[in-house]
């Protein structure tokens, strides 16, 4: 957000008879190749057709922004938003474990020897 609000952007159009023929940011707008194809053909153009439009969107250059300038809720909002994303990222002390109340079962007989089943 602040890239795009302290870039200013210049955008150059080709106009050919009324029609956008090519618009460019930053850099010149290629033409159409009509005034090269008319001088190759040696005619003159009385009337230019072709027209060349630029405009300019300047940034802004003053972003000091200070804590005075935001109102009561803004500071509340940013305040509780900081301490709660904050939270979200503390270490515990101790990793929970998913099973500690849930004992294993109590066996009452090896049923591995007695099938004789082994993992080989």
């Amino acid at each position: 957000m602040v890239l795009f609000s302290t870039v200013s952007w210049t955008v150059d159009k080709h106009l050919c008879m009324g029609r956008v023929m090519d618009i460019s940011f930053f850099a010149h707008a290629e033409d159409c190749g009509m005034e090269e194809a008319a001088t190759a053909m040696g005619e003159e153009l009385e009337i230019p057709c072709c027209d060349d439009e630029s405009f300019t969107l300047q940034g802004q250059d003053d972003l000091k922004l200070s804590w005075n300038d935001l109102d009561l809720e803004q500071q509340t909002f940013l305040v509780t938003f900081a301490q709660s994303y904050l939270d979200l990222y503390t270490p515990l002390e101790e990793l929970p474990v998913p099973n500690e109340k849930y004992p294993p079962p109590i066996l009452v007989r090896d049923v591995q020897v007695l099938d004789q089943v082994f993992l080989i």
